[in-house]
């Protein structure tokens, strides 16, 4: 059995972000600040109680109790409550005193639902959006949102006070979108989630190439708006679908030492089959409709990608996914991914002249995707589009993998 030391991070993470999202729903989002205190509080009373008395029989409920009393206390004492939100809440016909704070399941789930289209509003920065995301809705300390953004503790806590003051300012309610609403602001919702799994699956934080627990917090809240029947669309069984494609090869991305395996390179053994059929369950449920998003395209691309196989078939299919994805939606990612998926459908001479078409002279990826093309064609050229590689590079995991490929070319002219 857990000791309470060991228990409470996995608690935090798993139980913060849920009190927090209840009763800043109770207070309002002009009050988050109080309700992150009385969530953090919460714990630190869990540390010292347990640590006297030992771990209850119930730990999640006797945190839930223990958040409800003082939450009552902070709104029969607290002078800044008595006289802003007691007048709110008389304004809205509910007894103060008898206020409930409802920690039932339905009520953290609708409540965390609607906490994330508060914070993914679109008068605040995509990287506040993400920010706000991790803080309240995943329970990341300050530190490891900074890890994330490459930042330090200072510039994200003014980043998160900007935008919630933003959001207060804004007035900026936790509720549901009304249904005219809900597609557009949905949208922003999607976005949200979808970057936040990407930092976690090519994480520039710390060094690490992947971060699961990021990954793994996207696609928890990608599933609450399945599980509601008002956000359950295809475009976000779309973006689950894809999220499970990509979390199925998570095994094979990473060696003991934590360096990254390329895909060709990956023991296809470790993908999890169970995680693809769950994705080819949501991907089936996404293609209800006559939406075409691009998540159903990445998604598509992500599919093909846990095919075993390698055909012409499967990677002339991932290129015309492509041809499509960068039309609906250019980024200089995709058109790079888009060239590696011609060089395996057509061969590395043709990709190459498409892939200098591109110029992006300032990305990292790109140079190594020239070094990767030329291998073999002209080795000499492929040391050299490496090394800039390798200049460029910012985080040290790509570092060490486009290191390693340098190494085998030169080892490789010495064999020769």
């Amino acid at each position: 059995m857990m000791t309470g030391n060991e228990l409470i991070p996995h608690l935090f993470r798993s139980e913060y972000s849920k009190i927090t999202s209840v009763l800043a729903r109770s207070f309002g989002f002009e009050h988050i600040e109080i309700a992150e205190d009385i969530a953090s509080d919460t714990f630190l009373l869990a540390a010292e109680t347990w640590g006297i008395k030992g771990v209850p029989e119930n730990p999640v409920a006797w945190l839930y109790a223990a958040a409800k009393n003082r939450a009552r206390d902070h709104l029969k004492r607290n002078n800044i409550f008595s006289k802003k939100v007691t007048t709110a809440l008389q304004q809205s016909n509910t007894e103060v005193q008898e206020a409930e704070i409802d920690l039932s399941e339905k009520n953290i789930t609708d409540s965390q639902l609607q906490m994330m289209f508060a914070i993914c509003s679109p008068i605040i920065a995509i990287e506040a959006q993400i920010g706000l995301s991790l803080r309240i809705l995943c329970g990341f300390g300050i530190e490891e949102i900074a890890d994330a953004f490459l930042s330090n503790k200072e510039t994200i806590n003014k980043r998160l006070f900007r935008a919630k003051e933003k959001l207060r300012n804004e007035k900026v309610k936790i509720a549901f979108p009304s249904p005219s609403e809900i597609n557009k602001r949905l949208e922003t919702v999607l976005t949200t989630l979808y970057l936040l799994f990407n930092e976690g699956y090519y994480s520039l934080s710390q060094n690490i190439t992947l971060r699961k627990d990021l990954c793994l917090e996207a696609m928890r809240l990608n599933y609450l708006l399945i599980e509601n029947a008002t956000t359950n669309k295809p475009s976000v069984n779309a973006l689950l679908a894809l999220m499970c494609f990509h979390a199925s090869r998570f095994e094979a991305r990473i060696n003991l030492n934590g360096d990254q395996i390329l895909y060709e390179d990956q023991d296809t053994s470790l993908w999890d089959t169970e995680l693809i059929k769950q994705g080819e369950f949501y991907l089936n449920k996404g293609a209800e409709g006559n939406e075409l998003t691009k998540y159903h395209l990445e998604a598509g691309i992500a599919w093909w990608h846990t095919s075993k196989s390698d055909t012409k078939e499967k990677w002339e299919s991932i290129l015309q996914l492509y041809n499509k994805l960068l039309i609906t939606e250019y980024s200089p990612i995709a058109a790079l991914n888009r060239t590696y998926a011609l060089s395996k459908a057509n061969g590395k001479q043709v990709a190459i002249i498409e892939a200098e078409k591109l110029n992006l002279t300032t990305s990292h990826l790109y140079y190594a995707l020239l070094g990767y093309l030329y291998t073999d064609v002209d080795n000499d050229k492929a040391v050299g589009n490496l090394q800039t590689a390798l200049n460029l590079a910012k985080s040290e995991a790509d570092k060490i993998t486009i290191a390693k490929s340098v190494n085998k070319l030169l080892n490789d002219n010495k064999t020769v």
